[in-house]
């Protein structure tokens, strides 16, 4: 039936009837060829193999991702096509719904397997499910590999089989687990001449601007400078630096494994050889960041055993809560003019650049929750389209920690005062000066309280749009109001 199907298929009159079998891989958000487990798979059958890209087809806006993310995506492309040129191979770009896309590519190239890593979320999985079915109907090979984590989501269990709901226990079992190691190149892809494609993507194929700002370099060479250069000090002073926005103290890796520019066991595997040769501190602090990546890997398995997260709140006391109409003090958050310092810097610093420090993430994501009493999800959806290492599951798991709502949450009284956070994480406003050239000659004490004179901090600079503790006590009454009841 296979044969027929590929036979009957219409398929450009360029000869591609005549190959040899192939196999396809589905590149999704793996862009690199070091550690590729499905490129390899692919790669070892011994056939030619046939490496496509799919680009999506939506225009100018999409909820999940925006200008930033596309134009760091086309620029990590680029630098795929040309390390698949050094496999003896070619990548294919097609536009489309992806399963008929395969299906075409299928045909036209006589494939009898698509190997394909799998995605952890439940988009990418509708996708998976239609491409296992496309390839039953072409009576073809269909291999999903595990790729972009460590452990599945079934993999990490309490000893009832069920999936956990709790960071501390899971980690525990998640660092007990073996780890695999990363493996190398694949062999040389051959893939065969003269297969139709697009040409390499910009972000003008959505309908977008090219951004106007710097952004990190993409590319599987330079996420592994990156690595390069975190493993060489940053990790092992991860702990004492992680929470200054105005320190370089982060890894800056996330966007590399959220595109698959780096493997999870390569990072894993180098930080046990920096752990292996690190100090006692080193070492604590390497620990600390490998329990980030359990982190990833909990919001993973979160978002897998209960994808209606993102539909509503995974603690069922708070669905249904009265939040705000979001109007103009949204508009002020996003725009970064709320009149809170360090507020105001993480929210320009996202938009300019893609990225924000953790840190100010959560500061800023409790300050919409908590102090503008605005819906999360507005939130989640606003930084998944400016964030370059947006990452559904992490992204949800972290704007439901902040609001109280999530899995192994923040207590809905636990509420971050933007003011004391600054004095501790940005005493001397490096980083708010950074971001907030109005306030960039003005001394950094005026940025630890609120005005208490009714004037703005400074003469071109908003007062703050709420007062903290007013909306403290609110938010502390609507909650205590909801659970008792009183919806």
């Amino acid at each position: 039936m296979g044969l027929e199907l590929r036979k009957s298929a219409s398929a450009p009159d360029s000869g591609m009837a005549s190959l040899p079998q192939t196999v396809i891989h589905w590149f999704r958000r793996d862009f690199r060829i070091t550690d590729n487990t499905s490129l390899l798979a692919a790669s070892q059958t011994g056939r030619p193999v046939v490496p496509i890209y799919i680009l999506s087809t939506w225009q100018k806006v999409h909820p999940w991702t925006g200008t930033n993310r596309q134009h760091f995506l086309c620029g990590s492309i680029a630098s795929l096509a040309k390390n698949i040129e050094t496999l003896k191979g070619t990548l294919v770009i097609r536009q489309g719904h992806a399963v008929e896309e395969l299906r075409r590519l299928a045909v036209e190239v006589n494939a009898c397997a698509i190997h394909f890593n799998t995605d952890p979320d439940p988009f990418g999985k509708a996708t998976e499910e239609g491409v296992r079915k496309l390839c039953g109907e072409l009576g073809i090979e269909c291999h999903g590999h595990l790729d972009a984590s460590m452990h599945g989501p079934t993999e990490v269990l309490t000893q009832s089989a069920l999936p956990y709901r709790v960071y501390t226990p899971f980690s525990k079992n998640w660092l007990g687990l073996e780890k695999k190691s990363p493996r190398g190149k694949p062999a040389p892809l051959n893939t065969p001449k003269g297969i139709s494609s697009h040409p390499l993507p910009t972000v003008e194929v959505w309908g977008l601007a090219i951004p106007s700002t710097q952004l990190i370099e993409p590319g599987e060479r330079a996420a592994r400078e990156r690595l390069s250069s975190c493993i060489a000090g940053k990790v092992q002073a991860y702990a004492e630096m992680r929470d200054f926005p105005g320190a370089s103290g982060t890894t800056r890796i996330s966007q590399d494994l959220r595109h698959g520019l780096l493997s999870i066991r390569t990072v894993f595997a180098e930080c046990q050889k920096a752990r292996a040769a690190a100090d006692p501190a080193g070492r604590a602090s390497i620990d600390i960041f490998i329990k980030e990546l359990a982190w990833r890997e909990f919001y993973f398995a979160i978002l897998h055993h209960f994808p209606q997260v993102l539909d509503e709140e995974f603690n069922t006391d708070w669905r249904g809560m009265p939040w705000d109409e979001p109007g103009d003090l949204f508009e002020r958050w996003k725009s970064g003019t709320t009149g809170f310092p360090i507020i105001d810097a993480g929210m320009r610093e996202l938009k300019a650049t893609g990225f924000m420090h953790n840190r100010v993430r959560m500061i800023t994501a409790m300050f919409l929750t908590k102090d503008l009493h605005i819906d999360w999800k507005l939130g989640e959806s606003w930084f998944m389209q400016q964030l370059l290492d947006g990452e559904i599951a992490s992204n949800n798991g972290g704007w439901q920690w902040s609001a109280g709502t999530g899995a192994d949450a923040a207590p809905y009284f636990r509420i971050q005062n933007p003011w004391s956070q600054t004095m501790k994480f940005d005493r001397d406003g490096t980083y708010i000066k950074r971001w907030v050239p109005e306030l960039a000659k003005t001394h950094a004490s005026r940025f630890l309280e609120a005005p208490s004179d009714g004037r703005p901090i400074a003469h071109d600079y908003p007062l703050p749009c709420v007062d903290h503790k007013t909306e403290r006590e609110r938010t502390l009454a609507i909650f205590k109001n909801h659970r008792a009841g009183g919806r």
